[in-house]
């Protein structure tokens, strides 16, 4: 059980650095700047948040379970999963570490719907919310890439979770929005200065989980690769 709780945990936190990074959080504001043109109180606001968050949850959900259920469905293929996944995740959590530092790059994006459905479904308030939360999480970057599949789906697949530690990352991807839509009631000013807070924050737990993510992947490598 501890060790599921340090796991839901670890979901929560890369759905968090998630969306503070500079591509996903473009799409958190975009998605907040829609919600927020029809509303006009605090939990209204909170309520258009935390709609948007579910959209979130419910979308990395679905996929984790696609991906996480479809590969133990295959014969003979969870088992060997289970058996190899330490030695799998060592050096994929390495790859992902490096990126999260800056050592290398890569260019991968999806991007559904466009700006004039955006603000069409904003203006249906909570269900408009929620499906921009949807769309919105099907709006892949390199950094939402690299943590929810290079990441994310290892550790689901890991403690045979295929849905609810995908829909933990989800959620953390939703907290600034969450937070960021109650600020909306309370005027530009505490916003913006939120927002610098969070452009500054980014930069070092990127860097600071890059390097968690790169030392775990040794130790695990080491451990299950070279001393196996």
């Amino acid at each position: 059980m501890t060790v599921f709780l340090l796991a839901a945990g670890g979901a929560f936190w890369l759905g968090v650095l998630t969306s503070i990074s500079p591509c996903p959080l473009a799409t958190n504001l975009a998605a907040i700047s829609y919600v927020g043109q029809n509303v006009r109180s605090a939990p209204g606001a909170l309520l258009s948040g935390l709609a948007y968050s579910v959209g979130r949850a419910l979308t990395y959900a679905a996929i984790g379970a696609l991906v996480v259920a479809g590969l133990f469905s295959v014969p003979g293929l969870s088992n060997t999963l289970q058996r190899t996944m330490n030695q799998v995740l060592g050096p994929v959590l390495i790859l992902v570490g490096m990126y999260l530092l800056g050592l290398f790059s890569f260019r991968f994006s999806s991007r559904a719907g466009n700006a004039g459905l955006w603000e069409r479904l904003a203006k249906a308030r909570l269900p408009g919310a929620l499906v921009l939360g949807i769309l919105f999480a099907l709006s892949f970057c390199p950094v939402s890439a690299a943590l929810y599949f290079g990441s994310l789906i290892p550790l689901a697949i890991q403690h045979r979770s295929p849905w609810l530690l995908p829909a933990i990352y989800g959620l953390g991807t939703g907290l600034p929005v969450f937070l960021l839509a109650g600020l909306i009631a309370t005027g530009g000013y505490a916003l913006g200065k939120a927002l610098d807070r969070l452009h500054a924050v980014e930069r070092y737990a990127r860097l600071g989980t890059g390097f968690v993510l790169v030392s775990i992947g040794l130790y695990l490598s080491v451990r299950f690769i070279f001393l196996a």
